[in-house]
């Protein structure tokens, strides 16, 4: 039988590309998306989740009644339970208090048990997600830490799959990649295989303003000053995760909640696709990167877009959480009218 599988984890990568024609449609170059919310737990992380546990299996690291414990924003806590459930494996997971409610319900659903941390600390405080993740495995029998910041599986995963697929579907002809960092895995493993093959192809990493990245890959150093509370999740970081390579990326662009908001429903509303807050900030960041940098109608541009926007409804596609924080266009080009709600009386 074709397109029969044992289980849903046979449905992990092979995510396919969408040509960008409207939102894009002043940019000269060939712009794709490639849809990672088409994995079955709907986001890139299924992809190193799979890679990382497996690995775990075959060291003989996991046994029967073994726990999985992991730092998330969300989507790699979604993929690692979803993963247990199937490999038969427990799950314990730390959020940050900035991971929506939906999202925390959507763990608890996978079976998972959650941790909610204070985001707006050190990486080193205690309190901390990856502190007290760490201190869960430490102190929890018979577990693993999947630790993606500072696993290289990340890189690897991406390098074995991500990567290659983007090759063969642009048969070859990608000039230009861009993705969100968070971990720095998807980035790294793919720009790491895209480089082997090109070693022109441009890297772009796209950063979230409040996060250090985009100045440590400049400098070399980390800017404390430029730290400040954000509403992106999973992208950008207080600390530098050795997942991302910073030698593989040619340069970061770094953009704010606000306009990757009003990208991202951009997104929706012109393109149909709805995608997750990152969608909207790596396009983000697209843009910005065209206003300084010439592209033209030769140039083949790949976009990550890392989820789906179902997880975002109460937070970037809600009227009420855009307004309050203060984001006062609902979209780019201030289509106020099309999402108004009328009711019938």
């Amino acid at each position: 039988m074709s397109n029969v599988y044992d289980n849903i984890l046979g449905l992990i990568g092979h995510t396919p590309m969408v040509k960008l024609n409207t939102v894009t449609k002043d940019i000269p170059a060939t712009v794709y998306a490639k849809l990672e919310s088409y994995n079955p737990g709907h986001s890139t992380k299924d992809r190193i989740a799979l890679h990382i546990i497996e690995n775990a299996e075959k060291k003989g690291l996991l046994k029967e009644d073994s726990v999985v414990v992991e730092t998330t924003s969300g989507n790699t806590g979604f993929s690692i339970a979803m993963v247990c459930i199937i490999k038969g494996y427990k799950c314990i997971l730390a959020v940050s208090d900035k991971t929506k409610p939906e999202k925390i319900a959507y763990l608890k659903a996978l079976g998972a048990t959650v941790y909610i941390c204070p985001a707006n600390v050190p990486a080193d405080d205690p309190r901390s997600y990856y502190e007290v993740a760490k201190r869960i495995a430490l102190e929890t029998p018979n577990s693993i830490y999947i630790n993606q910041y500072f696993n290289e599986l990340n890189i690897d995963a991406h390098y074995q799959t991500t990567g290659p697929e983007i090759w063969e579907q642009t048969e070859g002809k990608i000039t230009h990649l861009f993705a969100c960092t968070g971990t720095g895995g998807t980035l790294s493993g793919s720009a790491k295989f895209l480089k082997e093959k090109n070693p022109d192809i441009k890297i772009i990493g796209v950063d979230a303003d409040g996060s250090i990245l985009k100045s440590y890959h400049e400098t070399g150093e980390i800017h404390k000053e430029d730290v400040h509370p954000y509403q992106i999740e999973g992208m950008g970081k207080n600390l530098i995760p050795s997942a991302l390579l910073f030698d593989k990326v040619d340069e970061f662009v770094r953009v704010n909640d606000e306009m990757a908001a009003y990208r991202t429903r951009e997104i929706a509303l012109k393109e149909a696709i709805m995608g997750g807050y990152t969608t909207g900030a790596v396009t983000q960041g697209l843009m910005q990167y065209a206003q300084s940098h010439e592209l033209t109608e030769n140039d083949v541009v790949v976009l990550i877009y890392p989820d789906h926007g179902s997880r975002y409804i109460t937070k970037v596609y809600s009227d009420k959480w855009m307004a309050e924080q203060g984001f006062v266009n609902n979209c780019v080009h201030n289509y106020d009218e099309v999402f108004k709600t009328e009711f019938i009386k």
